[in-house]
């Protein structure tokens, strides 16, 4: 059906085109008018415009295959571009086009020069305009993603740690969607598109392990998407010379001026040395575990070595990792010990003990 209603209009057009070539001939050569008799000039007008038909439509049909391939690869090409890229390029395109408009006056003393000058600005502040925009598309996104427009009552700081950013290892580790549900966490929740490829790839992966934890964090995504009442922004934009998603997330921080939201230590310390703000899952749970103080007794069950000699190694009802100095001998006891130090990293907690009082399990 598109086809036939393209190729009509491709013949009005060829019947159009055949009617005033005939009155042109007719101008600039009076007989030609005699060939279809004594003043009958409709009837050669309806031959010229039959045969323009035709003729439009004859080629219409040859090329229409070739011209309508085209313009779907380039449809599907443009419909795979990611959004801020396409209203990047827009709006540098129309900034162009009407930079070009307001030089139109000033070229009217040319007269027929100047509109042929007119044809190449056009051109050349449309191109200009259009790469301009597409090689500032990020600080354009900033723009529509950060909510700066129609939102002046917000102060500077509070926009600028609005969007909290998501790794693919803090959205595996799952505990997110729970400090999302309490509140604890405000502002937009962003999820980069490149971070829910590497989570596509991890849930197909052929290793079982890998393949679950995938799923986990896919599902959690769900979770934090569907029944938590929070904004989540799903971030289309990609930074293709950069490889690493770890330094893609950087990367975006800067570009949304948001914190990346993370458990990973190594990705905690990159943001810190480029002076990216970082919110760490481990550091949260290691603040709201219990306080354990130098001197203080605590019981607990030796459950095997460590790394240096004679020492046995503890855990705490919450993970935490107590090393008891002499407790080798123990493994597999319930002793009293006295904590000694307490050492705090984002990695973790670790305490520090020695026995004070020995109990064999029953």
């Amino acid at each position: 059906m598109l086809k036939k209603a393209i190729l009509v209009f491709i013949g009005l057009c060829g019947a159009w085109f055949g009617y005033t070539f005939y009155q042109m001939l007719g101008k600039s050569f009076p007989e030609w008018i005699t060939l279809f008799g004594e003043n009958d000039a409709v009837r050669g007008g309806l031959v010229f415009a039959t045969l323009g038909a035709i003729l439009f439509m004859f080629i219409g049909s040859m090329s229409y295959p070739i011209v309508f391939n085209k313009l779907q690869a380039i449809v599907v090409s443009f419909s795979k571009m990611p959004m801020n890229e396409l209203t990047a390029g827009a709006a540098g395109l129309t900034g162009g086009l009407l930079l070009a408009l307001l030089l139109y006056p000033s070229l009217a003393w040319l007269g027929k020069a100047g509109q042929m000058i007119e044809v190449g600005i056009t051109l050349i502040c449309g191109y200009m305009g259009l790469r301009v925009g597409m090689e500032k598309k990020e600080e354009l996104a900033t723009l529509w993603t950060s909510g700066r427009w129609g939102r002046a009552e917000l102060s500077d700081e509070r926009m600028l740690e609005e969007h909290k950013i998501l790794d693919t290892s803090v959205i595996i580790d799952g505990r997110i969607a729970d400090i999302c549900k309490t509140g604890f966490i405000e502002g937009t929740i962003v999820i980069p598109e490149f971070v829910l490829e590497e989570l596509q790839h991890i849930a197909d992966s052929s290793d079982l392990l890998k393949r679950n934890r995938g799923r986990r964090g896919l599902d959690i995504l769900n979770k934090i998407q569907k029944e938590l009442a929070i904004k989540v922004l799903i971030y289309e934009g990609d930074f293709e010379e950069i490889s690493e998603v770890d330094s893609k997330l950087v990367k975006l921080a800067k570009v949304l001026k948001g914190k990346v939201v993370t458990n990973d230590y190594n990705l905690n310390k990159v943001c810190e040395l480029q002076g990216v703000s970082v919110l760490n899952i481990n550091d949260l749970a290691n603040a709201v575990k219990p306080v354990v103080l130098p001197g203080e007794e605590i019981m607990v069950q030796v459950i095997k070595d460590g790394k240096e000699h004679g020492q046995g190694v503890a855990y705490l009802d919450d993970g935490t990792m107590i090393v008891v100095e002499g407790g080798r001998e123990y493994i597999g006891s319930l002793m009293e010990v006295l904590v000694t130090s307490v050492l705090q990293t984002s990695a973790g907690r670790m305490i520090f003990a020695k026995p004070k009082l020995l109990e064999k399990a029953q």
